[in-house]
């Protein structure tokens, strides 16, 4: 009999169709039955020895809500037996209704219960207590997941013990996993755990990877990456990396069309094992960034939701560096540019933020300029190697697509079908800011606001502490501006200012968008005695009225 191993994940959901993704013991026939009539079928397909499936629900009716079980061959596997926890229902929004879009990022997975937890309560098994406390009460629409869903390369002491059973840690990658069966104790550690299993099984989420998915400062440099193919290691883990990535991650970010359209998911099904399918497809992504897309959009009524690759989809070469490949950047363009006035907010997800304190956007845009060679071989090479010690590598890091990125947003937030909102949503930092960028001599018809919320459950190093508060001030505005002089750069061609924050600690930000308006939570997971953690609010405001 097939067991469910993984899982339930409800991925997309729109007004009469969602996505739940499993993984299964064995190949079997998944189903979707909801408690309105509603469901859907699918057959696992093979990845590795693994099964798994993605199983379409149809037959939702808009603005209803629906329990739903999960059976494989005709036998119930979900909800397990004696659960705890309230039924797993799927929410079809309405035509009319609010959105609440909860979202972070940067997530270890939490110690096994009454463990010690050396980073504090998990923000995301706060959400799911008070969720189940209350089942009918306000809840997120989509959770957002905006990278480090696991951490290849900073694994726990539970599973550094699993990985030392199978192989010799002396060896690299040492206690990083090094390929596909350890990434997917990755997934099971975290997605396991039983708070967040039915979090994951009852709100619908959206993902994309950061750098941990796959390694610290992935892609940072054209050298960082000759360097890492030189080792006889790196392959195994990228490919395996972006082959885990597509089928726990990626998959479930599609809508039904989109998948029916998927060249790799049609071949992964049509074959009794589709390992070599899907390895043929990362290696490609490889050697070729421009043939796989890992950015994608999701429209939410009059809410659209663009999600932006910033890793894989990157030109390393220093003569034309850049944060999106030309194809990327126009397909982005043509996402939030194209249907003029067929939203009212525009929500930018990319895991790395677009405005950071000043200081340290000049020290990236300095870095950059001394890595091209601006200064010479001599103070390139120690660009090189302030730029991996010190991890700049964000959109500052990349001065032309900085630029690029506030040209699209001008654009898109002024005029007669500007919307009223445009938010960038980012993580990646290990804490949390409100920032606002305003243009010289040009006023927006829309409020920009990028919005930072890091990490979901991590540590937050001292160096990060004091980098982040003290990066706004005016002397580090001043320190910045003698580096930007240094590397000759360019003005940037926006000002902005920092309106909220710096907050440290595990914690999630929820957006609230109904109509034209917009509101803003803040909340900070609290340890409570013998009773769980729980969710303390931080801030709460208005952005549109």
């Amino acid at each position: 009999m097939a067991g469910l191993r993984l899982g339930p994940l409800l991925r997309y959901t729109d007004g009469s169709s969602a996505t739940v993704w499993v993984e299964a013991s064995r190949p079997c026939t998944a189903e979707v039955r909801c408690a309105d009539g509603a469901g859907g079928t699918a057959r696992t397909f093979q990845i590795a020895g693994h099964h798994y499936a993605l199983i379409p629900v149809t037959g939702l009716t808009a603005g209803t809500t629906t329990t739903y079980e999960v059976l494989l061959d005709g036998t119930r596997v979900w909800p397990l037996p004696d659960s705890p926890f309230p039924p797993s229902a799927i929410h079809a929004p309405g035509p009319d209704g609010g959105l609440r879009v909860a979202f972070g990022s940067c997530r270890w997975a939490a110690p096994p219960a009454g463990g010690h937890d050396p980073v504090g309560p998990d923000a995301l098994d706060a959400l799911a207590i008070r969720l189940a406390a209350d089942p009918e009460g306000e809840r997120p629409h989509v959770l957002l997941l905006l990278g480090d869903q696991v951490y290849a390369d900073e694994t726990s002491d539970s599973t550094q013990r699993w990985l030392a059973a199978r192989r010799d840690l002396k060896d690299p990658p040492g206690s990083g996993v090094a390929d596909y069966e350890e990434y997917t104790h990755l997934y099971y550690e975290s997605w396991l755990d039983a708070r967040i299993r039915w979090l994951l099984s009852t709100v619908p989420s959206c993902m994309i990877f950061d750098d941990h998915d796959v390694i610290d400062d992935w892609n940072t440099s054209a050298a960082w990456l000759a360097d890492m193919r030189a080792t006889d290691w790196w392959r195994e883990r990228l490919l395996s990396g972006l082959m885990s990535y597509w089928v726990h991650q990626h998959l479930g970010n599609l809508s039904p069309d989109e998948l029916a359209a998927d060249p790799v998911y049609e071949a992964v099904r049509a074959v009794p094992d589709g390992t070599d399918v899907l390895r043929t497809f990362a290696a490609r992504a490889d050697a070729d960034p421009t043939t796989a897309r890992w950015s994608y959009r999701r429209d939410f009524g009059r809410v659209r939701l663009v999600m932006v690759d910033s890793r894989a989809a990157r030109v390393l070469d220093e003569g034309r560096r850049a944060m999106l490949a030309p194809a990327e950047d126009a397909w982005l363009r043509e996402q939030v540019l194209g249907s003029p006035g067929s939203y009212d907010h525009l929500l930018v997800g990319t895991s790395l933020p677009w405005l950071l304190p000043h200081l340290v956007h000049d020290a990236e845009g300095w870095n950059a300029a001394l890595c091209r060679g601006e200064r010479g071989a001599r103070w390139a090479r120690l660009g090189e190697k302030v730029r991996r010690g010190a991890d700049l590598e964000h959109w500052s890091a990349f001065p032309e697509s900085f630029a690029g990125l506030a040209d699209l947003i001008a654009e898109a937030g002024s005029g007669r079908d500007a919307p009223a909102t445009v938010c960038v949503l980012s993580g990646d930092v290990h804490h949390a800011y409100v920032a606002e960028p305003s243009w010289p001599g040009r006023g927006l018809d829309a409020r920009v606001v990028q919005l930072v919320c890091s990490p979901v459950h991590n540590s937050v190093p001292l160096s990060i502490r004091l980098a982040f508060r003290v990066g706004w001030n005016a002397v580090a505005r001043t320190i910045g501006r003698c580096l930007a002089r240094h590397g000759r750069l360019s003005r940037p061609p926006i000002r902005w200012r920092k309106t909220g924050g710096p907050w440290f600690g595990n914690q999630l930000m929820t957006l609230t968008l109904r109509g034209r308006s917009a509101r803003l939570r803040l909340e900070q997971a609290r340890a409570r005695e013998g009773a769980g953690p729980h969710l303390t609010a931080l801030l709460d405001s208005e952005l549109a009225p």
